[in-house]
């Protein structure tokens, strides 16, 4: 016992009491045996998180023929990086424990330093491709995957990745140097690096804070978020007063970091004049993967009409739920942030003003975008576009119309009139394919997962938009959920980490929905999450501005005997959770708890896997 009393104070502290929520007990000292159980349980699990975690980065190190570091960390400093700084995790479910690990081993490859020159400050970015592509910022990092860089890499310990990403994008050199042009500069509108694709960056600022806050530097960055998001508002809204799109987002599809869609293609078809070239017969011919733009270039409305095309590819704004979502996200942010800022600064007002922009897009995303007959979120061409149909409504299911649950922006009280849209996210005639979701409905007559463009194709990208949306409508919206609904987002989440491989892991930009072979286009490819979607949306660890937590798993109750997550930064405090079904092998049951530890004291724990618990912190 005293050797046994002994290991327990390294974990909790000596004398320490702390209540277990729910249907918990009390636990007092040593002399408490499910305190001791559950103590030693946690210290096994975190060193065997540990063993694995290191064993694996030796492997991922070891892997022939991947691009170099963008950074200072490689092969021969990233393990104490690596263990240092990353939230530890291990479950009975191997595949996904060890993606888990494997992404961060590869986020850890695109944290850059970067000196910029125009400004003469050292950053820390966070790169998407290896090396500096012509479409990235100079320091070699992209706005298109921010939002998702910024909900994975917010889950580090050290907090200056972030705080330096962000001061690049919002205040740096991005901010107020212009994009360059270049071959891949498909349109006309000239704007900062920091927009050069659309982003949900203020919310990513927020998602961060919420993890670490840092009251002094919100103050100092706010004016800058205000900023980059009136750059949104003058460049990427529509101006025809009359338009019904008017005042909503716009943005090309490349430039939503979707290349070709097929809510364009029917807005092109419906064209006259410059875009007459587009029918429903030859549509492919011109607007379906790189290869064909250049076969528009060389028509005769490219010649007639040289502004309508560049480069081939058509000058046509969409107003789509997933940029409006964006938008909505940023301002929400902007209104949160500023709310929280006002609480130790002053009031000025701005909280009630960006409170009051975020539900006028809320507004306009649920009466222009929402199509009752469909029952989901379209695209509608933009009113103010100078070639081509305006105010048309593509009657095409694409999985960005899922993209306002990312966000929350559906309202609470009538949140059951939009649910339906969610039976196509396990529909083999919608979203559900054999190895992973599609990005557009499969019984569309124009669907194809052959071609590189988001007309079926699967993309991580948007893998981990839908995936976070759907968690959030079953623990914000339903406030439960069902065994099939926990199953379905299990399924996906478990698919997309079977594509990663099972000898050499990889992530890359797309997939085949219906052959789940291996991912294409990069190797080691930051433009999607994964840990987090472990962390927020499967384990369920919510965070907040607040001193407080909660956990509210939506893990299947039959699929994995025990998990460990630890190691974890929050609000300047270390949390570690671990999950068992049998913690006493030798007694016949169910001994199912999950147990919640803050700095090494016992909080928390519940029977009941889908309990929602709440955790204030001292």
């Amino acid at each position: 016992m005293p050797r046994l009393c002994k290991l327990l104070s390294t974990i909790l502290t000596a004398g320490a009491i702390g209540f277990l929520f729910g249907t918990g007990c009390l636990v007092t000292s040593c002399s408490s045996p499910k305190a001791l159980l559950y103590a030693n349980e946690l210290h096994r699990l975190k060193e065997a998180s540990q063993r694995k975690f290191s064993a694996q980065i030796d492997e991922f190190n070891a892997y022939p023929n991947r691009p170099e570091s963008d950074g200072p960390f490689n092969a021969t400093n990233n393990k104490r990086f690596l263990l240092d700084n990353v939230p530890l995790f291990i479950s009975s479910q191997d595949t996904i424990t060890k993606v888990y690990n494997y992404r961060w081993w590869m986020i850890s490859k695109h944290l850059k330093q970067y000196n910029d020159p125009l400004d003469d400050k050292p950053y820390w970015v966070v790169t998407e491709f290896f090396g500096v592509k012509p479409w990235a910022s100079l320091s070699g990092a992209i706005t298109c995957p921010v939002g998702h860089q910024f909900y994975d890499v917010r889950w580090l310990r050290d907090d200056n990745y972030l705080k330096s990403y962000a001061d690049y994008f919002m205040r740096g050199s991005a901010s107020r140097l212009n994009q360059r042009e270049n071959g891949n500069f498909l349109t006309y509108l000239s704007r900062p690096e920091s927009h050069h694709f659309s982003s949900w960056m203020i919310n990513g600022v927020e998602a961060f804070l919420k993890i670490h806050p840092d009251r002094p530097w919100l103050h100092d960055l706010l004016p800058h978020l205000e900023k980059h998001q009136r750059v949104w508002d003058s460049l990427f809204t529509v101006k025809a007063p009359n338009a019904k799109t008017a005042g909503m987002y716009k943005i090309l599809d490349l430039y939503d970091g979707m290349e070709f869609s097929l809510s364009a293609v029917l807005g092109l078809i419906e064209s006259q004049g410059a875009y007459s070239l587009y029918t429903k017969d030859n549509w492919r011919e011109y607007y379906l993967g790189w290869p064909t733009t250049a076969n528009a270039e060389r028509s005769e409305q490219a010649n007639r009409y040289p502004r309508a095309f560049r480069k081939g590819y058509p000058d046509y704004y969409l107003v789509r739920p997933s940029v409006n979502s964006y938008a909505y996200g940023n301002l929400q942010s902007l209104a949160d942030l500023h709310r929280l800022d006002e609480t130790h600064y002053g009031a000025t007002g701005k909280a009630n003003f960006y409170q009051s922009r975020a539900e006028r897009v809320q507004q306009n995303v649920l009466k222009v975008l929402w199509n009752q007959e469909d029952q989901f979120f379209n695209t509608v061409s933009a009113g103010d576009n100078e070639f081509g149909t305006g105010d048309f409504e593509a009657r095409v299911r694409e999985s960005v119309g899922y993209t306002p649950w990312y966000f929350n922006l559906l309202p609470l009280q009538n949140y059951t009139a939009y649910s339906k849209a969610w039976d196509m996210f396990s529909s083999p005639k919608g979203f559900y394919n054999a190895s992973g979701m599609t990005t557009a409905e499969q019984q569309h007559p124009y669907y194809n997962e052959q071609a590189y463009a988001w007309n079926g194709r699967g993309w991580p990208f948007e893998n981990s938009v839908v995936y976070k949306g759907f968690a959030n409508y079953l623990r914000n919206y339903k406030k439960a959920s069902s065994s099939s609904e926990r199953q379905l987002l299990y399924d996906h989440i478990e698919k997309l980490a079977l594509l990663h491989g099972t000898d050499r892991l990889n992530i890359g930009e797309w997939y085949i929905p219906s052959n789940g072979k291996t991912f294409g286009g990069e190797s080691d490819y930051f433009h999607s999450t994964f840990p987090d979607t472990i962390i927020e949306d499967l384990i369920g660890f919510q965070s907040f501005h607040a001193n407080t937590f909660t956990v509210a798993p939506l893990l299947p109750d039959d699929k994995w005997d025990y998990f460990y997550l630890g190691n974890l930064r929050y609000h300047g405090h270390d949390i570690d959770l671990v999950w068992k079904k049998d913690w006493l092998s030798r007694k016949p049951g169910n001994q199912s708890r999950l147990c919640v530890w803050v700095d090494g004291k016992l909080v928390a724990s519940t029977k009941r896997l889908t309990e929602r618990l709440t955790v204030r912190l001292p």
